[in-house]
């Protein structure tokens, strides 16, 4: 090995919420771990509405206290309304004894930097704008990375890669490009931040985020600080390149909505209108010889519930405990538990597109068993339970894109000492 090549036991490439909670997991067990983040710290994320499920997992990585008193705005329910006006809410405050019954709408910038400290203070090493140029392996095991740092060239060694690279994909769609997307399509986010915002003139929940659905897509409202709010509307390409601007589809979709125009009223944009794009990815190699994938880096489906930093906070977790374990049956075990909450969790976006974005019909589909408790379980994040009849009903769905075939993994990763009889 040349001068600019070191060894770590475990990489992780990327500081966001998994590669955050996967360092925290690996560093407080003791263990030699070096994390590669491209951004320098605090950087601009989209987002985030968090669910109420990530309550514990960040309570485990000893970050709730701080999260909880960085002023960030509480979150008890989600509201979803339509274009006359209907709406209805999911309220977290109906899960059922023993679970948190909210959290949190977050500054991602904020919170990304509180998670990436965590790991810090626990004893990860962390080299922020390093930048992966290529994958190396070593007899077909991926064996590290070579990177770029401050104008020069560096390669890392390590017994283990998890990549936590969010939607770069350095493992699967750099070096496997082995992602593939849906055969429904794709989707666009034209989006801006608000500022001067009065809550009094909500008229749902204060703290809640809004989804708002209409014939060509959706709106979302999130607020990120008690006067400032993110507002978004998501739709096809085709329909964002048949309007004369971004501006004119946000404004027009978002005037589609009238529940989120009133709680903007006396509102003013702090942004300019800004795009994001081809939401719904997939991989199915979420483990390989020497490395494991968590997070956005392997899945990213269509962000209407808000599943996504909860989902990359559980799998970096479960991919740092996999990856201590040493063994093939722990990778197998850790990629049936990945695919199975990313597989439940698009099942469900699509049984609500198939609903004609109606809430009450996606509940009306597992029959009386939909009762509000076991809703809000769900849409709190409530993805691998046996025992939700909800949760078994949205896993059940055929479906139009996904893994290809996996064993399911059951058992709540979060409240296991909860589980109910299953009748």
């Amino acid at each position: 090995m040349g001068p600019d090549t070191t060894e770590t036991d475990y990489l992780v490439i990327g500081g966001g919420p998994a590669g955050s909670a996967a360092a925290s997991v690996l560093a407080q067990a003791g263990q030699d771990v070096l994390v590669l983040e491209k951004e320098h710290f605090p950087r601009f994320h989209i987002g985030e509405s968090l669910l109420t499920y990530a309550m514990p997992v960040l309570d485990r990585l000893g970050v709730l206290e701080e999260v909880s008193a960085a002023g960030f705005v509480v979150k008890a329910g989600a509201e979803f309304c339509r274009t006359d006006a209907e709406f209805s809410r999911v309220d977290f405050t109906e899960q059922g004894g023993g679970r948190v019954a909210q959290t949190f709408q977050v500054e991602r910038s904020a919170f990304d930097e509180i998670l990436l400290g965590a790991a810090r203070r626990r004893g990860a090493s962390v080299l922020e704008g390093a930048h992966v140029r290529r994958v190396l392996t070593e007899d077909g095991r991926v064996a590290g990375v070579t990177y770029s740092r401050g104008g020069t060239s560096h390669e890392v060694r390590a017994r283990f890669v998890i990549d936590a690279s969010g939607r770069s994909g350095v493992i699967t769609s750099g070096h496997l490009r082995s992602r593939s997307r849906p055969a429904r399509g794709s989707a666009v986010a034209v989006y801006r931040h608000f500022g001067g915002v009065d809550e009094r003139h909500n008229p749902g929940v204060e703290g809640d985020i809004q989804v708002g659905t209409h014939d060509d897509g959706w709106v979302w409202a999130i607020p990120i600080r008690a006067d400032v709010i993110s507002v978004g509307v998501v739709t096809t390409p085709e329909t964002l390149r048949a309007a004369d601007s971004r501006q004119q589809l946000f404004d027009t979709h978002l005037a589609r909505i009238p529940r989120v125009v009133e709680r903007l009223r006396g509102a003013e944009p702090l942004t300019e209108v800004q795009v994001e794009g081809d939401f719904t990815y997939y991989s199915d190699d979420i483990t390989g010889p020497g490395y494991a994938v968590a997070g956005d880096a392997g899945a990213f489906t269509n962000p209407i519930f808000s599943a996504g930093v909860y989902l990359a906070l559980v799998t970096g977790v479960r991919a740092a405990e996999a990856a201590m374990a040493e063994h093939p049956t722990a990778m197998a075990e850790y990629a049936d538990f990945y695919k199975t909450g990313y597989d439940t969790y698009a099942k469900l976006v699509d049984i609500f597109y198939d609903a004609d974005r109606r809430i009450g019909r996606v509940f009306r589909g597992a029959g009386a068993a939909a009762t509000p408790e076991f809703a809000s379980r769900l849409f709190g994040g409530d993805f691998w339970s046996e025992d939700n009849p909800m949760t078994r009903y949205a896993r059940e769905q055929p479906a139009e894109h996904t893994f290809t075939a996996y064993s399911t993994s059951l058992g709540c990763p979060v409240y296991p000492e909860l589980a109910e009889p299953v009748s």
